[in-house]
């Protein structure tokens, strides 16, 4: 028996349509740089850089209503390696959370069957990052592992939980969005449930209640607007016409200031401020504008992303708060006010097409993806253009600068950098408008612009024709291409490439639906439509011949088509010589393809034909073998007649002859070729179509057994028919005999031969799925049926390779399956991908770090290189290629800035963390990188203290406020001041002007103070409290009985449960280290850490912090990278050095270690050589297990005593030959800085 044909490796693979309602919310970007999007009950993984799809996953029953990528801020190591890990929810309740590169489930999750209403990954990664909350509708909040799929706890609520949002800064607060108002949970762990049920805000509509104003100068229009829609938040339930929470759509913390959260209306979005519980901004759209869908706040700069009805995705920016020289600074600041700062097109809005989700990417939050219902993925870029000065500011919002650094570092003169980085590499601090940049570069003002950077477009709506281009054989092996032909409801064919899934061309040729497309090539197909029938039954038929390399398209049958009986079907002959029309009420129509001509029309008492197919036999090698030997012979006669002749002659001779019969071959030989057809007695006719004469055969009489027949398959010896009760007859031609086979699934609708010589493999499609079959052996192969198997239906099938089936499904996709036909994902180091993608995360685990060390320590041996086979690295040649493959598919711009000697260490770990969506990396090196830079400027200029902060000269620029207590003193006392003078212009309420009271005292603004104080009206019964309180402010002096007294009062207060009160009264008499330390003791950690930096000097806050950073290591508490980040704020580099080392985070020690001492913040001795000896070395041992060899060479040789033993096993145990000969000329040589 001769094997099958060997095909061209085919991925199985899913081209995907339109999207579900429920699909609605279930995108994701992840920090691993990749999109993943629902698609009905699959999920596609989509790189936003390249536009292509590269996974899609498939194992959900239901319709996929959430997708959430796990979060990257832990440290990564061959442990915990660079992995993608994803969790998806569907409308059955079920979760998945996947390994993405293998498409296999890591594990499944099921609590109840309804729909999954929200989850996210906990992002307190010190925990374990393994922790999955989900809202089980309709009240339910459980904890799940995603690793093992065990609950850890389950809560219920009182109210239906719509959505969740986490505190960013804080893990243990939680906000639930319910249908009745918010929950604030400020006790969430991951060890036990939250014991209360949470405070309970509602929010009253701003029309319902009377408006709590304070008298003030009456605004004007605008201004008048936006103090209408000055929100109450009440605790008390509102009444029932003041509910206006149920068309929320939606509720999130500020990532980018600590205690802000924003709330989505389709006309505003409100900003609060948790600490009053105050409405302290409105982004409001004026009455003839776009209402908002959804809202995405972003953390390097206070802006928002704002998607609107109309699919137009803008950008809005918090105007600077610092009120500019010539402006009355009382005006300034009545709002947080978001300027419109760019906006991308809108789409067309139709019934079936609107917008669903806009996503951002998280690392550089300067991109944006919108899904639109269609299926289609937008990518929007967000580009920085230099603009001229104006000459007129304050026309509109103040101008943006472009930051005068770039990853963390001033620009260097003639520094390489990209703007367009990360969306704070375009934008410096807006809170920098007022003050004078330092730098070498003068301040370039930029505007921004979205560009469409990217299109994925998915398949129309069904319903689907499809057929699969002639099978690869020995002969078109060269140039052949997977091509499969997808003909859609709206007449228009759509070509695939099979080996990318890519659209290779879509041609609009008809005007109605497609039927049916049968390949008379593998360049050329017919195609056809009918229309809808009129009154008489009669429609007009379009049968189109397409040729794909021009896209030329005309009608195949001429004039004819019009007011005539529908086309059921259309059969090419083997050939591609004929082609059979079969009609609906009407005789078949025989057509001649190679010349386009009719050549019989049946006669009106031809009998009706229910099925037909063409035989694979003829008669094409007998005739070309006659043809041969005739045209031997005619040779041979005029060689022996005319050898008179001179020789020339002869020769031009035989060339005409030649020439001749090679037109006659391609023209003229019409092979003999023959088709059989039933009629509706199931009767089998057999005919003979030879060039244009057409001879019926033989009749063979019904099958007693056989219902109506519906469909013929036929190749080599077998032929098999199905009929409409279910039932297949296999017919054996060469022993005569006939077996047939009852599958009871009703009719059949198709039967087709699998491709491949030898191959007797037979797909058949049902009403109700589909089977295949080998007929040799008669028996089922492999069965899909709907509900039990899959949850689509199947509207058309095709073999697209011996051994690969494609299906078309009722849910909008073409899936491509093994022939076992089980839905499955691919992995994604199969696959042949057009462009190359730059993902780390696809990396074998030890090649992503390998990948990462190789960026980091350049230069390599002097040299700046994008080659790994540049370098002593002993590993397999197909791990190399990986790497190299990342390396080549890296932008020009970056490979130039990483191949730039201007670009210092710390710039380069910024860097290199940003390139792998490291999130815990990027925290510690943009904190480590401003810190040690402005202890390097204090050294400098000779400020004293080196590891309690001495407050530094103002640095080049702040940490952004969304490091929160973790920037300067300074810095972060001016924003709290700005913070609570808004609180005070916007507070409502009694409560309100109590709270803004009390922050005042704390911040040392006692006159403020004493005017808020004194503003409570005589029948509040706090009134003669309050005046007493003012009086006290007022009157404390710093004599010493005084002192004593108060101190007194505010220890038995702190003593009796009052601390708030008492750490007032200390803070009142200076005595705010007191107060830190008291709040310390209660718990207090966060309060104590904010009156530190408020309130104290340099030296004493230092004292607070560090008991901070001691109480975050404890293992109870156990968040070590936090206490990281607080002694980096600190200057405690020595200690950082030694907490890295401990945690065995090798490489991060080791380079941190580096910057310091390169930084002069570290000094070498005896102290910190142990130190640099020990990590150096540890982190050399590390190279040496990736196998690069020449790093762990240099880190070892510069470890001092602790590195020479790994010195000698480096040039011994590795076979020391003499390829290592000039690595050891580079160890005698000095260390080589890495900079």
């Amino acid at each position: 028996m001769i094997p099958y044909t060997v095909n061209i490796k085919l991925a199985a693979r899913t081209l995907t349509g339109t999207l579900h309602l429920q699909n609605k919310t279930a995108v994701d970007w992840g920090w691993q740089g990749l999109i993943a999007q629902g698609c009905h009950s699959s999920i596609l993984i989509i790189d936003p850089k390249t536009a292509q799809t590269i996974q899609v996953l498939e194992r959900h029953k239901a319709v996929v209503v959430k997708v959430k990528w796990s979060r990257e801020n832990y440290y990564h190591s061959l442990s915990s390696p660079y992995s993608l890990r994803l969790a998806s929810a569907d409308a059955s309740g079920k979760i998945i959370v996947w390994d993405v590169v293998s498409g296999n489930a890591h594990c499944e999750i099921q609590e109840h069957s309804k729909p999954i209403q929200d989850m996210d990954w906990l992002w307190n990664q010190d925990v374990s990052r393994d922790l999955l909350l989900a809202v089980h509708p309709p009240n339910y909040i459980v904890l799940w592992n995603g690793d093992t799929g065990a609950k850890l706890w389950k809560k219920s609520y009182a109210e239906n939980i719509l959505s969740f949002s986490f505190d960013p800064f804080e893990p243990s607060n939680l906000a639930l969005l319910t249908s009745e108002g918010i929950v604030f949970i400020t006790d969430f762990s991951h060890s036990k449930p939250p014991g209360s049920g949470g405070k309970k805000v509602y929010i009253a509509s701003p029309h319902a209640s009377p408006a709590h104003s304070k008298p003030a100068a009456q605004p004007t229009g605008a201004k008048k607007a936006l103090n209408k829609v000055k929100v109450l938040i009440t605790n008390e339930k509102p009444t029932a016409e003041a509910v206006t929470l149920n068309d929320c759509l939606q509720l999130s913390y500020l990532p980018s200031k600590r205690n802000h959260m924003l709330l989505l209306y389709p006309r505003e979005i409100l900003i609060l401020d948790l600490e009053l519980s105050q409405t302290v901004g409105v982004v409001a759209i004026e009455r003839s504008g776009v209402p908002f869908i959804q809202v995405v706040p972003c953390a390097q700069r206070d802006a928002l992303f704002c998607l609107h009805e109309n699919g137009c995705v803008t950008l809005r920016l918090c105007r600077s708060s610092s009120p500019s020289p010539d402006e009355d600074p009382e005006q300034s600041s009545h709002e947080l006010v978001y300027d419109l700062r760019s906006q991308c097109d809108a789409i067309r809005v139709t019934k079936t097409v609107r917008p669903y989700r806009v996503v951002i990417c998280p690392v550089n939050e300067n991109s944006a993806a919108l899904v639109v219902s269609d299926g289609r993925v937008m990518l929007w870029e967000l580009r920085a253009h230099a603009s001229k000065t104006s000459v007129n500011p304050s026309s509109g919002p103040s101008p943006l600068y472009s930051p005068v650094s770039f990853c963390g570092t001033p620009l260097g003169q003639d520094q390489k950098y990209v703007q367009d980085l990360s969306l704070n590499s375009m934008i410096g601090h807006s809170m920098m408008s007022g003050a004078e940049p330092q730098g070498t570069r003068p301040q370039q003002e930029v505007h921004l612009k979205f560009l469409l950077t990217g299109l994925l477009s998915g398949l129309p709506l069904p319903p689907f024709a499809i057929r699969m281009c002639p099978p690869l054989t020995t002969k078109n092996i060269n140039y052949y291409q997977p091509l499969l032909a997808v003909g859609t409801s709206n007449g228009s064919v759509l070509v695939y490439n099979l080996t990318s899934g890519l659209l290779h061309k879509e041609l609009s040729v008809h005007s109605f639906e497609v039927r049916g497309i049968e390949w008379v090539s593998l360049t050329g197909f017919l195609s056809f439509a009918t229309s809808s029938p009129n009154n008489l039954g009669l429609v007009r038929n379009e049968l189109q011949h397409v040729d794909l390399p021009t896209g030329r398209c005309f009608a195949f049958r001429g004039e004819r088509g019009n007011d005539e009986s529908a086309i059921e079907m259309i059969k090419v002959s083997h050939l591609k010589q004929y082609l059979v029309v079969v009609f609906r009420d009407k005789p078949l129509e025989l057509w001649d393809i190679r010349t386009g001509t009719l050549l019989r029309e049946m006669a009106k008492n031809f009998p009706t034909v229910t099925a037909l197919e063409w035989s694979p036999s003829h008669n094409l090698k007998s005739l070309k073998k006659k043809q041969l030997a005739a045209r031997e012979a005619m040779a041979r006669q005029t060689t022996l007649a005319d050898t008179e002749q001179s020789s020339v002659e002869s020769s031009v001779i035989s060339l005409l002859q030649d020439a001749e019969s090679k037109a006659e071959l391609s023209q003229s030989i019409s092979a003999r070729e023959h088709f059989v057809f039933t009629d509706t007695d199931g009767q089998v006719y057999h005919i003979t179509v030879e060039g244009n004469t057409v001879r019926d055969g033989a009749r063979i009489p019904p099958d007693g057994s056989m219902g109506s027949i519906a469909c013929i398959a036929w190749k080599g010896d077998t032929l098999v028919l199905g009929d409409v009760d279910g039932n297949l007859n296999f017919w054996d031609l060469k022993a005569r005999l006939s077996r047939g086979v009852p599958t009871h699934r009703g009719w059949v609708k198709k039967i087709r031969f699998a491709p491949g010589k030898g191959n007797q493999k037979l797909l058949v499609m049902y009403t109700d799925g589909a089977e295949v079959w080998d007929t040799k052996e008669v028996q089922m192969v492999s069965s899909l049926r709907v509900g039990r198997n899959v949850s689509y239906r199947i509207l058309d099938i095709d073999w697209c390779t011996s051994d690969k089936v494609v299906l078309a499904s009722d849910d909008g996709c073409v899936r491509v399956l093994e022939m076992a036909m089980k839905s499955a994902s691919y992995r994604m180091d199969e696959q042949d991908l057009t462009d190359p993608v730059w993902c780390p995360y696809l990396l074998p685990p030890r090649a992503g770090l390998t990948l990462k060390a190789f960026l980091l320590l350049q230069p390599w041996s002097g040299n700046f290189t994008m080659d790994i086979t540049h370098i002593d690295y002993k590993e397999k040649e197909e791990l190399k290629g990986l790497i190299q493959e990342q390396l080549n598919s890296l932008s020009n711009d970056i490979k130039l800035i990483l191949q730039d000697p201007e670009l210092n260490l710390l710039q380069r770990c910024i860097l290199v963390s940003r390139l792998f969506g490291d999130e815990a990396d990027l925290q510690f090196w943009t904190v480590a990188a401003h810190y040690l830079q402005s202890f390097a400027q204090a050294r400098q200029l000779g400020v004293p203290g080196s590891e309690g902060q001495a407050q530094a000269p103002t640095p080049h620029s702040h940490l952004d406020i969304c490091h929160d207590i973790l920037c300067e003193s300074s810095f972060f006392q001016r924003f709290q001041l700005e913070r609570v003078h808004l609180q005070e212009v916007k507070r409502s309420s009694y409560e309100h002007t109590k709270k803004c009271a009390d922050q005042l005292l704390l911040l040392g603004q006692t006159d403020r103070a004493v005017q808020l104080l004194l503003e409570t009206s005589a029948d509040n019964p706090s009134y003669y409290c309050d005046s007493l309180k003012a009086c006290l402010v007022t009157t404390i002096t710093s004599s010493g009985p005084s002192q004593s007294t108060i101190k007194l009062v505010a220890t038995n207060m702190i003593a009796n449960g009052k601390l708030a009160e008492g750490v007032q009264l200390l803070c009142l008499i200076d005595k705010a280290a007191d107060a830190c330390r008291y709040l310390q003791t209660y718990g207090e950690w966060n309060r104590a850490a904010w009156l530190a930096k408020v309130r104290l000097n340099a030296a004493e806050s230092s004292d607070v912090l560090k008991r901070w950073a001691e109480h975050l290591c404890s293992p109870q508490v156990n968040q070590k990278s936090k206490a990281i980040l607080v002694l980096l704020s600190l200057g405690c580099f020595h200690k950082v050095g030694e907490m890295l080392h401990s945690m065995r985070y090798f490489d991060c020690a080791a380079l941190f270690i580096e910057a310091c001492l390169k930084y002069g913040v570290m000094e070498a001795n005896e102290v910190t050589n142990k130190l640099i000896g020990a990590t150096f070395a540890d982190y050399a041992r590390l190279l040496r297990s990736m196998g690069l060899r020449e790093g762990a060479a240099l880190w070892a040789s510069r470890a001092g005593g602790a590195g020479e033993e790994i010195l000698e096993q480096l040039f011994q145990g590795e076979g020391a030959g003499p390829d290592l000969s000039p690595g050891e000329d580079d160890i005698q040589t000095p260390p080589v800085t890495t900079d």
